[in-house]
This record gives structure tokens, sequence and C-alpha cells, in this order.
């Protein structure tokens, strides 16, 4: 084997060395996790799905937009507005349930609007987390943010949230939150009464 040779398959083995060892998942190489509160916290982190984030079409999933419409994409944690006769349209990015079941899909509609509301966490979500108080009223600490739409399905929501790093994550109880100044946003162009299908 000629020294040009010896070094095209040393080249080749580190390049394959160098591409085996990105690709290994992050679980599997060795990690100092005792000593690494961030890297413990990326490792445990809720991953994020931007890769389908993108505009739709309502034609396919409403009638008619009279009172305008909310689609919420929970595979893209994304939630899709038009207003009424589909000239205004918005794209957030949103947190979604956490698990399949906390996840209810199918068609609602907006039933109340809340400025600054209150909180009270339902019964199964205090026995999944104890430490949590059973009311949190209006105002900075509390986990709705600054605007709640109260959908027909008792104890789902669409509301801000004051912890930022749950957008676009599979996060929540069975709310899907925003940031508050989409929330806001959102919140300002609806009425009671306009349709929301979750799929």
């Amino acid at each position: 084997m000629t020294l040009k040779s010896k070094n095209l398959v040393s080249r080749r083995v580190f390049l394959a060395g160098t591409a085996a060892t990105i690709g290994t998942p992050v679980m599997s190489q060795s990690l100092d996790l005792e000593n690494s509160v961030e890297v413990e916290q990326e490792v445990n982190a809720v991953p994020r799905n931007i890769s389908s984030f993108r505009s739709q079409e309502w034609q396919p999933y409403f009638s008619n937009l009279n009172h305008g419409a909310i689609l919420v994409d929970i595979s893209s944690r994304a939630l899709h507005f038009w207003g009424p006769g589909g000239d205004n349209y918005k794209l957030y990015p949103t947190s979604v349930p956490m698990s399949e079941e906390l996840t209810r899909r199918g068609r609602t509609k907006i039933i109340r609007k809340v400025v600054v509301p209150d909180w009270r966490p339902t019964q199964s979500m205090l026995k999944r987390n104890p430490e949590w108080p059973a009311y949190v009223p209006p105002g900075p600490d509390n986990p709705l943010g600054t605007h709640a739409l109260y959908l027909s399905w008792t104890y789902y929501r669409i509301h801000g949230t004051i912890d930022t790093r749950k957008i676009g994550s599979r996060s929540s109880n069975g709310c899907f939150g925003l940031y508050n100044e989409h929330i806001e946003e959102l919140f300002a162009q609806t009425k009671v009464g306009t349709q929301v299908l979750l799929i």
C-alpha cells in the first residue's frame, strides 16, 4: 500500500468515525450528569417541533368563517386563526398536552373570554402535582398568563403563559399555551362563538 493510499484510508476512517460520533444520540454518549445541571436539563427537555410549522388553508377543516375559526394542530404544535371572511390569518406556536391521555381532539368553540384569569388546578392535576396550590389568583404568577379563551369542554382553554419555555413543546395538562403577546392579539380578534378544531 502506498503512502498516498494509506492517507486516503486514514482520512476515510477519521471521517467515518466522526460521523458516527456526531450521529450518536445524546443519551448514549458518555456524560457526567452528576456534576452538570445544565446538561441534565437539556437531556430531560421535551423536544420542540418546528419542522411542520407552516401555514394552512381553512377550507379542509371548516365549512365557513362566519365567526372566525381556530385550528390547533397538536402534531406541529401550531395554532392557526382565520378571521371572519378569511382576510385575517395568524399562525402562532403553542404548547400542547404532554401526553395522549391528556389530549382531546374534535370540534368545540369559545364560550368565554377572560382578561387576567385566575386558576384552579383540577383534582387530577393536584394528584399528579401535590405541591401545587389549590388556587392561584390573577396576577404575574398565574400560569394562565394575561388572557384566557375558555372552550366549551370543561377545563380546556387557550391561554397565555408565564413559562415561555413551554411554547412549542408537549408540556401542558390539556390546555394550549401561547406567548402572552400572542394570546392578547388572538383574544382581541376572537369572539364568543368562534369555532375551534383540535386535530
